[in-house]
C-alpha cells in the first residue's frame, strides 16, 4: 500500500458483515422476527426473493429492510479504516454492496462503481425507461405507517411514466436499469484501468465470495497476471486464496477485514 501507484479496491458483502451488518443470526431476528415467524425464511438475503401475496406485503418487507441497511445502519468501521488507508493515494473502488457503505464513509464518488444497485433507488418493474429515482422518503413513511405486515395500499410506488409497479434497483435478472449514472461511472472505472494497466498497483479484495466472481475476483487475478509489476492482495474470512499463476505476487489473509485493516 506504501509503494504503489495506485490502489484499487474490490469490496463484497465480507465487508459489511465485518463491519456487524449481517444478513441473518441475532441481527435478522431482532428485526424481522415477525417476518420470519409468518413467511418461514430465516434471513435477510431470501426475504428479498420471497413471492409475497401483494405488493402492501413486498413493500413492508422492502421499507424496512431499506431503512435498516441503508438509511439507519451508520459508517462500518472497516470502511472507515479503509478510507483512513487509501485517502491520500490513488484509488478506484469497485464494489457488488449495495448499502452504500462507501459514500456514507466518505469515499469520493467519482472513485466509485457500484454495479449491482442501491437500496437507495427504484425503477420501473418493467421496466419502461432508464431512470431510477430516490426512495428515502417514501421508504421512511412506508416503515412508519405498515400494520399487520403491510403498508396502506395508496403507498405503493408507482412508475411516473407508465404506471407499473416500481421495484428495487438491484441486478437480479435482466431487468435491472443502469442509468446515466451508472454508465458514467462504469466509463471512471475503465478509464482508471487503461490509465494504471502498466503500472504498479495493487488489486485489494476485500470479502469477494463465490457468488460473482465475474464481476471482481476473476478480473483482479486476470489484470494481476498481465502486469507483472501488479500485486494482488485478498483479505477474506474462510476464503482467502489465488490462482498458481499468480502466487508469487499474490498476499492471502485469512482473517476479519476489520481486524485486518485495524492493524495495518
Amino acid at each position: 500500500m506504501e509503494t504503489a501507484e495506485a490502489i484499487v479496491i474490490g469490496a463484497g458483502a465480507g465487508m459489511s458483515t465485518s463491519a456487524g451488518y449481517a444478513y441473518d443470526g441475532e441481527r435478522f431476528e431482532r428485526n424481522f422476527a415477525d417476518f420470519r415467524e409468518r413467511y418461514g425464511f430465516t434471513d435477510m438475503y431470501s426475504g428479498g426473493f420471497y413471492p409475497y401475496a401483494s405488493l402492501e406485503e413486498y413493500w413492508a418487507w422492502w421499507s424496512r429492510h431499506i431503512l435498516l441497511n441503508r438509511y439507519e445502519a451508520g459508517v462500518g468501521e472497516p470502511y472507515a479504516a479503509l478510507l483512513r488507508l487509501v485517502k491520500d493515494k490513488d484509488y478506484f473502488v469497485l464494489t457488488t454492496n449495495v448499502d452504500h457503505q462507501f459514500q456514507l464513509a466518505g469515499f469520493d464518488k467519482k472513485r466509485l462503481f457500484y454495479t449491482q444497485g442501491d437500496y437507495g433507488l427504484w425503477q420501473c418493474s418493467k421496466p419502461c425507461h432508464n431512470k431510477t429515482y430516490d426512495n428515502e422518503a417514501a421508504v421512511r413513511r412506508m416503515a412508519a405507517e405498515q400494520r399487520d405486515l403491510k403498508i396502506p395500499s395508496e403507498l405503493v410506488p408507482r412508475c411516473p411514466v407508465c404506471g407499473a409497479p416500481m421495484t428495487m434497483n438491484l441486478r437480479c435478472d435482466d431487468t435491472f436499469v443502469q442509468d446515466d449514472g451508472w454508465y458514467a461511472a462504469a466509463e471512471r472505472w475503465q478509464e482508471f484501468v487503461r490509465r494504471h494497466k502498466d503500472r504498479h498497483v495493487l488489486f485489494l479484495e476485500l470479502g469477494v465470495g463465490g457468488n460473482t466472481p465475474g464481476i471482481i475476483k476473476y478480473p483482479f487475478w486476470r489484470m494481476t497476471a498481465r502486469n507483472p509489476k501488479a500485486v494482488y492482495a485478498c483479505v477474506n474470512y474462510g476464503e482467502a486464496y489465488a490462482p498458481r499463476e499468480i502466487v508469487d505476487r499474490a498476499i492471502c489473509i485469512n482473517g476479519d477485514i476489520g481486524k485486518v485493516l485495524e492493524e495495518l
